[in-house]
């Protein structure tokens, strides 16, 4: 028959901070395994981002490009328009009756070279915007060839790697989980929140040479004493970080060898040493 859990708010305070540094010990664990992987992950995050960054951009270029070849469609269709117009009112200008027909003729006529013109000048400007445009979707072409050749490489190497230690992880996971259960939810969330503010990831240390294990400030003899109590939930006053005792916390220190002192010298050997001697 299982045994039922106890409820996390019955338990004492030296088995809470127990609990406590034991899920911390996981989670570093945790963190080690993702040390591993060094900058791997946000490498690959940004090579993906860049190569569709670089796909969005081509497909801005073509969309451009193809905006440029109906225009120019549309500048050929007039220019033909106007060529045709420009043979009609030539014709008529052998039929004309008086000085304002001929004139209006010719001015007509004399618009729709211009606007030919500047067809033909925009047809070129457009010809050759197609052209950089081309060349450029040619450079991002190239350049996202080289970045999945680089996410490929990146990819295998955080595979590998994944791959190597995902066992391990997954097993520190489960464990940490179940342990968790085991905590009282208030302080299970007030350790998350410090483990989330601190730089290396350390929610409970334990005190090392009079000092917090976590920003290594000086605790006093009597908030020490308190720690090895184990009657309360102790926190650092300078970094917030939960106290815990390190004979609780199963760590072995090593405490400092003491010298012996000294043994003083009797004044009988002093003066023997000081005695000249004799020829």
């Amino acid at each position: 028959m299982a045994r039922e859990r106890k409820d996390p708010q019955d338990l004492s305070i030296e088995d809470k901070l127990k609990n406590l540094y034991q899920l911390q010990t996981m989670l570093s664990e945790i963190d080690s395994i993702k040390t591993l992987r060094g900058e791997l992950p946000l490498e690959v995050q940004d090579l993906e981002d860049e190569i569709e960054g670089l796909t969005t951009r081509i497909d801005k270029i073509q969309a451009d490009i193809a905006g440029l070849q109906d225009e120019m469609a549309r500048r050929r269709i007039g220019m033909q328009d106007n060529n045709a117009n420009i043979e009609r009112y030539t014709q008529q200008l052998d039929n004309v009756r008086n000085n304002r027909e001929y004139e209006n003729l010719t001015k007509e006529i004399e618009y729709l070279q211009l606007d030919n013109q500047l067809n033909e000048k925009k047809l070129r400007e457009a010809n050759s915007a197609i052209e950089a445009k081309q060349e450029e979707i040619r450079r991002c072409s190239d350049a996202v060839t080289e970045r999945r050749d680089d996410l490929d490489v990146k990819k295998s190497e955080l595979d590998e790697i994944i791959s190597e230690t995902r066992a391990e992880e997954e097993k520190l996971r489960e464990r940490s989980k179940n342990l968790e259960l085991t905590i009282e939810p208030r302080l299970l969330s007030a350790f998350k929140r410090i483990r989330k503010n601190s730089r290396n990831g350390l929610g409970i240390v334990y005190v090392q040479r009079d000092a917090c294990g976590g920003c290594f400030n000086k605790i006093p003899p009597q908030r020490q004493l308190d720690i090895r109590m184990r009657k309360k939930i102790i926190v650092c006053e300078y970094c917030g970080r939960i106290m815990i005792d390190p004979e609780l916390a199963g760590v072995q220190l090593n405490k400092p060898v003491e010298e012996k002192p000294k043994r003083r010298r009797r004044k009988a050997d002093k003066k023997a040493d000081e005695k000249p001697a004799e020829d």
